[in-house]
C-alpha cells in the first residue's frame, strides 16, 4: 500500500438493509480525500449513490436477493483517484449492451439499468468483467 492510500475491504450478507452502513463508510473514506479540487461534500454523496446503486443491483439482479450470499464491496482511496469494486455471483452481463439499448418508457428505466445510468453519469469510467467466481462492477473517479 502506497503512503495516504486506503484500501477497504467489506463483506456484508445479501440484505439491502447494510446499504445504509455501506453508503456511510464510503463517505467518511471520500472525505480523507485531499486533492480533490471540487466540493467534498458533492463527491462524498456521489460516491455514495453510485455504491449504493451497484449494491442493489448485486443483490437484487446478479445474487437474485439470495439471503445465503454475501456482497463483497473494495473502496480504495489513492491520491488521485478512488476506485470503488462491487464483486457478485451471478451470470453476469453485458454494460454496454444494457446502456446502449433504447429504452421505450420511463417505467422500463426504472426495472432496468437506471442505476447503471446514474454510475456513468458520475463516474470517470466503470467497467464490468468476470473474474473467477463470479463478476466484479469497477467504477472509477479520478480527481
Amino acid at each position: 500500500m502506497k503512503n495516504n492510500q486506503i484500501d477497504l475491504q467489506i463483506t456484508v450478507p445479501n440484505q439491502t438493509r447494510y446499504l445504509s452502513l455501506v453508503g456511510k463508510i464510503s463517505e467518511e473514506l471520500t472525505s480523507q480525500v485531499q486533492n480533490y479540487d471540487g466540493d467534498l461534500d458533492a463527491l462524498a454523496n456521489h460516491i455514495n449513490v453510485v455504491l449504493t446503486e451497484a449494491l442493489v443491483n448485486a443483490i437484487r439482479h446478479a445474487n437474485s436477493d439470495n439471503p445465503d450470499e454475501e456482497v463483497q464491496i473494495r473502496i480504495i482511496v489513492m491520491e488521485h483517484e478512488i476506485l470503488l469494486q462491487v464483486f457478485d455471483h451471478g451470470k453476469g452481463f453485458d454494460l454496454d449492451t444494457v446502456l446502449h439499448n433504447p429504452v421505450d418508457t420511463i417505467n422500463e428505466l426504472e426495472d432496468h439499468g437506471r442505476g447503471l445510468y446514474i454510475i456513468r453519469s458520475l463516474m470517470d469510467s466503470v467497467n464490468y468483467r468476470k473474474i473467477d467466481g463470479g463478476n466484479v462492477l469497477e467504477m472509477r473517479k479520478k480527481f
